[in-house]
Order: structure tokens, then C-alpha cells, then sequence
């Protein structure tokens, strides 16, 4: 089973919809309405499966973790909130342990973990920076 169909079906029973449109700008983005559900919109465009997995990860992990803000909020905010959807969406997609084994497998290139993974290097990189240091802080590490 693929990344992609274990988070429909961890979705589905959440019971939150995933709805089909074209997201050109951002590919993805979810959405809690004043009742209280989530709602996360996927563009079917996306580049690759695991391009795939990870946009609706990171929407999953803004449902899950109740990190939603608006237009109007601060920025710093923002980057908090889409932090913790994040790392929700690291330890869905590339539990600790699994990270771990990997590691001590030998996969330590990037691209080796992404593979692995099902996952893009970028959101690899993310992960390494989680499970090594603690941040995402992707730009401060070689």
C-alpha cells in the first residue's frame, strides 16, 4: 500500500473530505469550517506520487493538530503553526523508528531516505532536520 492510500483511508476515518481542484499556487491547502470539520483540497495535477503524499500529509497534519490560522495573522505564527503540521506529516510518513533503522541500514544520502520513503528530498531533508536536530531549520545544516 502506498503513502498516498494509507492517508485516504487514515482521512476517510477521520471523516474528512478530500476534495479535487486545481491548485496551481500551492497545490494543496485544508480548511476548518465554524462547525468545526476540516476540509483539505488537493490539486490532482501534482508532479509525482510522493509530491503527492506529502501535500496531503501536511494537510492532514494541520487537521490533526488544530494548526490552522488566517490571512490576517503574524507571520511568525504562520510559520509555527505550519512547523507543527510538519512534523506531523514527518512522523506519519517517516515514523522515528523506521528513520532510525534506515539509518543504521546505512540510507544516509538524502535521496536514499526519500526513496525509501516515498517522499520528496525536500521533505527528507525536513525529516533529517527533525530527527537530528530537533527544528526543521532545513537551511542552517549542509
Amino acid at each position: 500500500m502506498t503513502n498516498t492510500q494509507q492517508l485516504h483511508r487514515l482521512a476517510e476515518a477521520a471523516q474528512i473530505p478530500i476534495l479535487r481542484h486545481s491548485l496551481p499556487e500551492c497545490g494543496s491547502l485544508s480548511l476548518l469550517t465554524a462547525d468545526g470539520r476540516c476540509w483539505i483540497g488537493m490539486d490532482p495535477h501534482q508532479a509525482t506520487q510522493a509530491d503527492e503524499a506529502v501535500h496531503l500529509a501536511h494537510e492532514l497534519g494541520h487537521c490533526f493538530t488544530g494548526s490552522f490560522y488566517n490571512r490576517y495573522a503574524a507571520i511568525e505564527y504562520r510559520q509555527k503553526l505550519e512547523h507543527q503540521a510538519d512534523k506531523w506529516a514527518i512522523e506519519i510518513l517517516i515514523p522515528p523508528e523506521q528513520y532510525a533503522a534506515a539509518i543504521e541500514a546505512g540510507c544516509t544520502e538524502v535521496w536514499q531516505l526519500a526513496e525509501l520513503f516515498g517522499v520528496t528530498e525536500n521533505f527528507a531533508r525536513k525529516a533529517v532536520c527533525w530527527y537530528q536536530n530537533g527544528n526543521l531549520a532545513v537551511d542552517a545544516y549542509p
